[in-house]
């Protein structure tokens, strides 16, 4: 099926054509001035803020995180020269430490299965799996975050696998992450009668403890929980731990919304303003809880649409500029990083019970199986694999784009609210990048309205723009790329007027 028969399937009906017509008819330009102060006093964004999430069900297949894997390699480089690869997903639970060939697989405790949650089906992590794990990271130019089962697993089999994996990868290792999910833990793993943030955390420093005594100077993030309400809990609590494991980071996840099935996951809720209102509130308690802590904050697994993505929103450029949007609003929060999920949809769906519920949906809209082919399975995934090819696919695009600022300060300066101010559904961050120019990344997420952009850099009297652009021919499309330097400008007294159209992004860099 071709690219073009792919997008008139998702979005080519007479009533989407309509409305498109219309929209054109009633489009605005929507002029706004905005001033970039010349010092960078906000939040250092890390070199390596970019990552990507997967499952450590990837490491069954010891060629998948390999030098072998060269076509993996490639996009991985391509997000970013210098990232962090989360291993941990809900088949992290489930991973038992295979030693030798030889060794016999361990007694497993009861679990319940329940829908969408994923079963107890068991599989062996080796040496040689980790060997190739160290060899993709040195050939990437990645940090490892190594999850650690706390589902099924003992403190001496942890502290095992955790010293082989400590001495395997070396520097590449960054941290260890053990549970993943664990205030979900009661709806399948643990009693929902007792299971609580205090029995997590003593059952935490248990294994943490052990894994600390098989490898000295072990770092730790924490808690790596779905919701927000556990982490206050936890960041009181930890005050009176005695001699605490070494934790560097606070650790949490955030999906959009979801299931697929869901209504309300759908495009113009992902672009309005309310979802990043609600964001930052999610990034006020979680700095909160980190200061008490003494640590930063990374947001360890995150993505649009929860169980595997929803087509024709988690799989399209509208996820771009969600992505762009999303990852720099965390990164102005002072953030360390942000790793996107994503992996093999085999993998993946062996997360949840045996089902990509994406699929599900547009059987659901009549789509026959060779369209559901084309879309990325899963379909958040930020690279797809289509046969032997791997594919950056929108939130990657999105999360590179955001990843300019890797390296830099951000510009203190409240361009979004003066955007919104001005009735547009856009948004804008600056920053000093390590070269000491000044960089201003704006994404117009509006659907209707074009913004006329009118920036005066307090830094400069005289420059030369270069503009790079976020883009795609639809936000409904899934072909989303970074194009070469759109065009460039001669600043006058400081002042440079650039157009943004309707769902589109631009980053505009003194040079």
């Amino acid at each position: 099926m071709t690219q073009l028969s792919r997008r008139q399937f998702l979005a080519t009906s007479a009533l989407s054509l309509a409305a498109t017509r219309l929209r054109a008819q009633n489009r605005k330009q929507i002029q706004v001035n905005l001033v970039i102060p010349a010092e960078a006093s906000g939040p250092h964004v890390p070199a390596d803020f970019v990552g990507l999430s997967y499952e450590v069900r990837e490491l069954t297949n010891p060629d998948f995180f390999s030098a072998k894997n060269t076509g993996l390699i490639r996009v991985f480089k391509a997000v970013s020269p210098r990232g962090v690869l989360r291993l941990g997903g809900n088949t992290g639970e489930f991973g038992w430490w295979k030693p030798t060939p030889g060794s016999l697989e361990p007694e497993h405790p009861h679990t319940r299965e329940v829908i969408g949650e994923p079963r107890a089906n068991y599989y062996a992590v080796t040496p040689e799996a980790i060997r190739n794990l160290a060899a993709f990271l040195e050939a990437t130019g990645w940090t490892c975050l190594y999850g650690i089962n706390m589902g099924t697993n003992t403190p001496a089999r942890a502290a095992e696998e955790a010293g082989f994996v400590a001495k395997s990868l070396g520097p590449r290792l960054q941290q260890f992450q053990i549970g993943n999910e664990v205030d979900l833990f009661d709806r399948h793993l643990r009693d929902p009668q007792t299971w609580s943030a205090a029995t997590y955390l003593t059952e935490w420093l248990t294994l943490a403890r052990a894994i600390a005594d098989r490898v000295p100077g072990a770092r730790f993030g924490m808690p790596e929980i779905s919701a927000m309400a556990w982490l206050p809990q936890i960041a009181d609590a930890w005050r009176s731990v005695e001699n605490p494991p070494h934790v560097t980071t606070l650790t949490h996840h955030y999906y959009f919304g979801g299931p697929p099935s869901n209504p309300d996951v759908n495009i113009p809720n992902l672009l309005k303003p309310a979802t990043m209102a609600k964001v930052q509130g999610m990034a006020d308690t979680a700095r909160s809880s980190a200061a008490k802590m003494g640590i930063r904050v990374r947001m360890t697994e995150s993505n649009t649409c929860y169980r595997g993505g929803k087509p024709g929103v988690s799989d399209v450029f509208a996820a771009a500029l969600w992505a762009a949007d999303y990852s720099l609003l965390l990164a102005g929060n002072n953030y360390s990083g942000i790793n996107l999920h994503g992996g093999t949809g085999t993998i993946i769906a062996s997360g949840l019970g045996g089902i990509m519920f994406g699929d599900e949906v547009l059987k659901d809209q009549g789509a026959t199986p060779d369209q559901i082919a084309t879309h990325p399975h899963p379909y958040y995934s930020p690279i797809a694999s289509f046969g032997s090819d791997y594919v950056l696919e929108p939130v990657a695009y999105g999360l590179k784009f955001a990843g300019s600022f890797s390296g830099g300060s951000f510009i203190q300066a409240d361009l979004s609210s003066q955007l919104q101010a001005a009735g547009i559904n856009a948004t804008a961050y600056a920053a000093k990048l390590t070269s000491g120019q000044s960089s201003v990344i704006v994404l117009n997420k509006d659907m209707d309205n074009d913004l006329v952009l009118r920036l005066e850099f307090a830094a400069a009297k005289s420059a030369t723009a270069e503009i790079e652009t976020l883009h795609a021919p639809s936000v409904e499309s899934r072909e989303a790329h970074l194009t070469r330097p759109a065009n460039s400008g001669q600043f006058k007294n400081g002042k440079f007027t650039v157009v943004v159209p309707h769902a589109s992004a631009f980053r505009i860099t003194l040079s």
